[in-house]
């Protein structure tokens, strides 16, 4: 775990990328921005290894010995993001081949196959090195191996090792065959050598078609693990050498082709690298925050790298505009980051990055909006010191979220393209988000005995426990609300033959005899005639049709030939209950179900809920952040002190928070 006793600020600095002359002006630069920390040597495994037999680490020496000089804090990176450029040529099998069957050439990054015996040596030989080297440095707080592992690969290499990990799985050729239902199609496999890495040239045939899921399903599987026996191999060699200085690797939030949830077992912190489009919604970079907080089991996590200002590769790259950036810092920390960290310190002067934003911009001096905003952070960071760092955030209520379930219910042939399981679970987040709820991010492994509330939707495949573990909760007083989709397969994707929703049929106490999916144009509608939920619902998408077994029917369709039956169910089960929703309901509903499942669970919301207004609870310190265009009016409720401006406030004070304007409140 990273221990720090203030919030660390920086990010990458890439100096081997100018002159000696310009080192010595971003020292200058970058203490009067308060910047204490630098990941460095993140893509330089050719400037060190210049040929097989040949390390040169003397530029790496006089860069360590600069920003050490210079009193910062090093990440120290392993460089294998990218191999070099002789490598490939002299050993061909580093390099990936594409879903489509083609081989790649030398560039671009992340470019090595993950079961490449060359790239497992020679990455682990150059991790060894620099441990041996650098690790003794008092200065080092963290090792970064390689950098945002990626994509995926479908060479000899990976359709080899990808027969070695089914072996492992299935044990023998017939388990297999009964788990992938290979009589479909005569896709019977005779030896484990008949088995293909399902690319285009055979199983796929375009995104997100397959003609056997779960050979697919596995395969992504397979890939996410090789990835990360990569960077346990790294990680294994650092930490025999230098036991005491964590391990991570930066992440992606819901990245499609990594289980970072599995990933999290396996760092000594999370850290991730937050990117959102000028347009996208405050909740859903809160629920980022979220998933990867929670693939760190709650722990606090490092926000290793963020725009300063404007991204290079969005189709339209905005600026961030005044206080945002501020703004989006403090959200993270907000949501349980110790770090505010940058890509990058100084803007590269060629290639794709070139005009992604940085600390110096091209100009080279301090001059800069973006540059003063940066410098007034470090000086607000200073203050807070280690007001918060180390502590948690505690949720009594979560959204459950399985990459598993995200890969089957997007390669599911049917019943509707449409479904998108991220956001499908983004939907439920936000409603709570939006009313200052404060919620987890978890997955299958997450116990939930600390749980008061747990929203699963599309829970398309039950894993082996899991309908069990999800009763145990239920029976001890949780309540469950779950989705349409739902209990539909078992973890080999072979569909339910007990009627659906499969496993959790008697826990949500209905029977779902079929399902109709429908194109967006097409809409029902959801009629309620009582309670907190009374009043006609647009619904949409999905509509299984259901057959109450002891669910309690708390909404009808009101159009089609299922109107007047079920579409919202409620069961009793044990001390607790369970919701099942039939079709997707518009927001308005999930708002108004929120707040009631939230009341029966006697669960409040950290700040009193207010449209752009954000808060979240990190130990005793709270967060207020004004995420409008707008200065907004806010009451607080409860006596406290701002830290950021030592301001006492009384219980019941308004207060007139600026646009993009931030609050850090000490309760008392």
């Amino acid at each position: 775990m990273l221990t720090v006793n203030k919030v660390l600020y920086g990010g990458d600095y890439n100096p081997e990328q100018w002159s000696k002359e310009t080192w010595k002006e971003d020292r200058r630069l970058l203490a009067l921005a308060g910047i204490d920390t630098v990941t460095i040597n993140v893509f330089s495994w050719a400037l060190l290894q210049p040929s097989e037999d040949e390390y040169n680490f003397s530029i790496l020496d006089e860069i360590v010995d600069t920003v050490s000089k210079a009193g910062m804090k090093i990440c120290l990176a392993t460089a294998t993001a990218t191999h070099p450029a002789w490598m490939a040529r002299k050993y061909p099998d580093i390099l990936r081949v594409t879903i489509e069957g083609a081989k790649r050439k030398f560039g671009a990054r992340q470019n090595s196959c993950p079961n490449s015996p060359t790239y497992r040596l020679y990455s682990v030989r150059l991790a060894k090195k620099l441990a041996e080297r650098y690790g003794k440095l008092e200065n080092l707080i963290a090792w970064h191996v390689s950098n945002e592992y990626e994509g995926s690969c479908y060479c000899d290499n990976c359709e080899k090792a990808f027969r070695k990990w089914l072996e492992q799985k299935y044990k023998t050729i017939d388990a297999l065959n009964r788990a992938w239902n290979s009589s479909f199609w005569g896709h019977t496999y005779y030896s484990w050598d008949d088995i293909s890495a399902p690319n285009y040239l055979c199983e796929e045939w375009h995104p997100g078609r397959t003609a056997c899921q779960i050979q697919s399903i596995d395969y992504r599987r397979f890939n996410s693990d090789s990835l990360l026996e990569c960077f346990r191999g790294e990680a294994q060699v650092l930490k025999e050498i230098t036991a005491n200085v964590p391990v991570t690797t930066n992440m992606m939030g819901s990245y499609w082709f990594l289980d970072y949830f599995k990933w999290g077992k396996y760092v000594d912190f999370i850290s991730w690298d937050n990117y959102p489009s000028p347009g996208t919604p405050y909740t859903r970079t809160a629920m980022n925050h979220a998933l990867m907080r929670g693939c760190g089991d709650g722990k606090p996590f490092m926000l290793m790298e963020q725009t300063p200002s404007v991204t290079n590769w969005q189709p339209y790259n905005a600026l961030k505009r005044p206080g945002i950036m501020r703004l989006w810092s403090y959200q993270a920390l907000a949501h349980g980051s110790d770090t505010v960290m940058f890509f990058q310190m100084r803007r590269s002067r060629g290639c794709c990055e070139k005009f992604h934003g940085a600390v110096i911009d091209h100009c080279g001096h301090e001059n800069t909006r973006v540059f003063r905003e940066i410098a007034a952070l470090g000086e607000e960071l200073k203050k807070l010191e280690d007001a918060f760092t180390g502590s948690r955030l505690k949720s009594d209520a979560a959204v459950l979220f399985d990459w598993d379930n995200w890969w089957a219910s997007a390669l599911s042939a049917g019943p509707t393209i449409d479904m998108n399981y991220p956001e499908e679970v983004f939907r439920f987040y936000d409603a709570l988000a939006r009313k200052n709820i404060s919620a987890d991010i978890i997955g299958i492994g997450t116990s939930l005995d600390t749980y008061k509330l747990l929203f699963a939707p599309i829970l398309y495949m039950i894993k082996p426990g899991y309908a069990q573990k999800l009763s145990a909760f239920v029976q001890n007083g949780g309540i469950l609300v779950t989705t349409y989709f739902s209990g539909m397969a078992d973890e080999n994707d072979l569909v339910t033959i007990s009627g659906y929703p499969g496993e959790l049929r008697s826990l949500c106490g209905l029977w779902v005899e079929e399902t109709d999916a429908l194109p967006p144009e097409q809409t029902n509608k959801l009629i309620c005639k009582e309670g907190a939920l009374a009043g006609t619902w647009k619904s949409d998408m999905l509509y299984d049709i259901i057959h109450p077994e002891g669910a309690q029917t708390i909404a009808c369709y009101g159009e089609d030939f299922y109107a007047g039956t079920p579409a919202v169910c409620r069961n009793y089960y044990g001390k607790g209950q369970v919701w099942y929703l039939g079709s997707r309901p518009d927001t308005q509903f999930l708002d108004r179900l929120v707040s009631l499942v939230c009341d029966d669970c006697n669960i409040e919301p950290v700040f009193p809920a207010q449209e752009g207004i954000e808060a979240t609870r990190r130990g005793d310190i709270v967060f207020v952040l004004n995420h409008n265009k707008e200065e907004t009016e806010i009451v607080i409720p409860f006596a406290c002190c701002d830290l950021l401006r030592d301001t006492q406030f009384a219980a019941g004070q308004k207060y007139l928070l600026s646009a993009a304007g931030v609050l850090v409140l000490r309760k008392g």
